[in-house]
């Protein structure tokens, strides 16, 4: 077992929501009390868009955030039009960015409407534009959510890809067998220089791989989401009663 991590077991998604809401909130005002301003990833998939939903509408969370001074990037991205029902960011749209009062300008999705290569080229040059970077450094996100599917896989990081062998990349195109449609996702160095990572992990069906990737011992081939191992960073896990149970030693 890995010491450098925390596992929190609640017993619904709804408590691993509001456990997600609490840590969101609790960044985002330590972050722009001490900088003015507060950077976090947002995670695709179904299980964040209960966290979401409670952001944009739940008074304690919704108005105890400085939505002006919170930016919003994404975790990965479909490449599909911004509009579609596969696209991380329409499906965060209209369940939190739409309801909140963040200018259209905090708001950094992938540009999906660019080719693959271009789409993640154009990542990469915004978060070395908006995190003033020099070429060899990496941005420091204030916070990332990330979930995590049946295989192991987070972000767009499936097993096997050349992706999760990327150490210079910000940002980079995914394809391959089973991959449709393609995909663009920062990177593991990107997730692993961040001042917080958060998984959440909902429902029976990743309870096999929440298990993989937390206590079974490692090998050669590591699952993905075992990658994510912050630097400089607190790595916690969020998950529910249902995916933690396989779980032996929490």
């Amino acid at each position: 077992m890995d010491d450098d991590r925390t596992v929190r077991i609640a017993a619904d998604p709804e408590e691993l929501h509001r456990a997600a809401a609490d840590e969101f909130s609790r960044l985002a005002d330590a972050a722009i009390g001490e900088r003015g301003l507060f950077s976090v990833v947002l995670a695709g998939g179904s299980t964040p868009l209960g966290l979401y939903s409670l952001l944009a509408n739940d008074p304690r969370y919704r108005d105890r955030v400085a939505w002006e001074k919170t930016h919003f990037f994404f975790s990965d991205e479909r490449h599909v039009p911004p509009d579609h029902p596969l696209s991380n960011f329409r499906n965060a749209n209209v369940t939190l960015l739409s309801k909140i009062p963040a200018p259209p300008g905090n708001v950094h999705r992938f540009a999906t409407e660019l080719d693959l290569a271009a789409a993640a080229d154009r990542q990469e040059r915004s978060l070395r534009e908006f995190f003033i970077l020099d070429p060899a450094e990496f941005p420091r996100f204030d916070l990332v959510f990330l979930g995590m599917g049946k295989d192991g896989h987070t972000a767009s990081l499936f097993p096997g890809t050349a992706a999760l062998g990327e150490t210079a990349r910000l940002a980079v195109p995914v394809t391959g067998a089973g991959i449709h449609p393609a995909r663009i996702t920062h990177t593991l160095a990107v997730f692993n220089h961040a001042a917080a990572v958060v998984f959440l992990v909902s429902g029976s069906s990743k309870a096999g791989a929440l298990r993989a990737v937390l206590e079974e011992a490692s090998g050669s081939d590591p699952l993905p989401a075992r990658m994510v191992k912050p630097t400089r960073g607190t790595l916690l896990w969020l998950v529910d009663r249902e995916a933690a149970r396989d779980l032996r030693n929490h």
